[in-house]
C-alpha cells in the first residue's frame, strides 16, 4: 500500500510534538491536527497558539482545538474523517475509549521514555533528576490507562552527565519522528509485535510541584546538580540569597570537604562561584536575579557580589 494513502489525524501540542508531526506530514496523508485550544500568555493576555497548531497550519492541514475533547459534537466531528490511525505526542487530554477505537487501525502514541518506566506527563525531566543514564522513544497502542497500552517499537539514548533537560528534549523529539513512521509502516506491513508491559516493573513521571523546583542543597552535589540540569531552561531550579530568589543553571559537581553548612558559597572567581551541599558541592556558571534576564556569571559578577548562604 502507498503511505501517502494511509489516513492520520494527528494529535500534539508543544514543541516536542513538531519534528513528531513534519515528519508524518512527509511520510503519510495527514489530514486533520488536534491540538489544545489557544491560551492566554504574556502581560496582556494575548490569546497564543501552541506550537503544534502553527506548525499545522503553515503545513496546511485543517485544525480542531476543543475546550472539551469528550462530547458527542466532538465525536461526530472527529468521526468524519475516517483515519486508519490517530497518532498522539504530549496532546496533553486524556482520550476516551470512543475515541481510541474510532480509527481504522487504533492510537499509536509517541512516549518520551522506555516504558514501563517513567509512565506520565514528565519523563524527560524526572529521566534527569533521577540521574538515569538512558532514556528513550517508545511507541505504544494507547488505552485508557496511562502510559500502559502495548508497546510497539523503542529506541534508546544515552543522557551524559551534563545534558540539559533542551538536549534530552530536542534529541528524543527528533528520535520520536523517526521510530513513529518506523511504527506506522510496520503495522502496515505486518512487522511489528505488540508487547504487553509488565507493570510490576512500571515507575512514574508525574508533573513537578513548585516545592519540587526548590534547590536542597543539603542533598549530595549529584543530585542538586541533577536537579539544576533538569529544569534547565524552564521553570528553572531557585534558592534564596540575602531575601533573594535566584534560578541556577549550568553547574559542575566539585569535590569539597569542610564543615561549611550546606548553600553556603564557599569560593567565587570571576566566571562562577561554589555551592557547598550536603556532600560535595557545585559550581555555577549562569545565574538568573528575581525580576531579571538569565546570565552568566561573569556578567553578574560585573555589578554584583555572590557571598552567604544560599536557602
Amino acid at each position: 500500500m502507498d503511505c501517502s494513502d494511509i489516513k492520520i489525524v494527528f494529535m500534539g501540542t508543544p514543541e516536542f510534538a513538531v519534528p513528531v508531526l513534519r515528519k508524518l506530514n512527509e511520510n503519510f496523508n495527514v489530514i486533520c491536527c488536534v491540538t489544545k485550544a489557544d491560551s492566554p500568555k504574556g502581560r496582556g493576555n494575548k490569546l497564543l497558539q501552541c506550537e503544534v497548531k502553527s506548525e499545522a497550519l503553515s503545513l496546511g492541514i485543517p485544525v480542531l482545538s476543543p475546550e472539551k475533547v469528550k462530547t458527542p459534537e466532538f465525536y461526530a466531528e472527529l468521526s468524519e474523517y475516517k483515519a486508519d490511525f490517530f497518532v498522539t505526542c504530549a496532546y496533553g487530554k486524556i482520550l476516551s475509549k470512543e475515541i481510541l477505537d474510532m480509527p481504522k487501525n487504533g492510537t499509536v502514541n509517541v512516549h518520551a521514555s522506555l516504558l514501563p518506566k517513567l509512565r506520565g506527563a514528565n519523563p524527560i525531566q524526572r529521566a534527569i533528576m533521577d540521574g538515569e543514564t538512558a532514556t528513550g522513544i517508545t511507541t505504544m497502542l494507547t488505552d485508557i490507562g496511562m502510559d500502559t497500552g502495548d508497546m510497539l517499537l523503542k529506541d534508546e539514548c544515552e543522557i551524559t552527565p551534563d545534558m540539559t533537560f533542551k538536549e534530552l528534549h530536542d534529541k528524543l523529539s527528533a528520535m520520536g519522528a523517526e521510530l513513529i513512521v518506523k511504527t506506522l509502516k510496520g503495522l502496515i506491513e505486518g512487522t511489528v509485535k505488540r508487547i504487553p508491559q509488565d507493570d510490576a516493573k512500571a515507575t512514574f513521571a508525574p508533573p513537578l510541584t513548585r516545592d519540587q523546583e526548590i534547590i536542597d542543597f543539603g542533598l549530595d552535589a549529584e543530585k542538586v546538580h541533577n536537579l539544576i540540569r533538569s529544569l534547565d531552561e524552564k521553570p528553572g531550579a531557585s534558592a534564596i540569597l540575602d531575601g533573594k530568589r535566584f534560578k541556577l543553571f549550568k553547574t559542575v559537581v566539585k569535590e569539597a570537604s569542610g564543615d561549611e553548612l550546606p548553600g553556603t558559597v564557599i569560593d567565587s572567581d570571576k566566571k562562577s562561584f561554589t555551592v557547598k551541599c550536603g556532600k560535595n558541592a557545585i559550581t555555577v556558571f549562569e545565574i538568573q536575579p528575581e525580576n531579571s534576564k538569565r546570565m552568566d556569571v561573569r556578567s553578574y559578577l560585573n555589578g554584583h557580589s555572590i557571598s552567604g548562604r544560599f536557602c
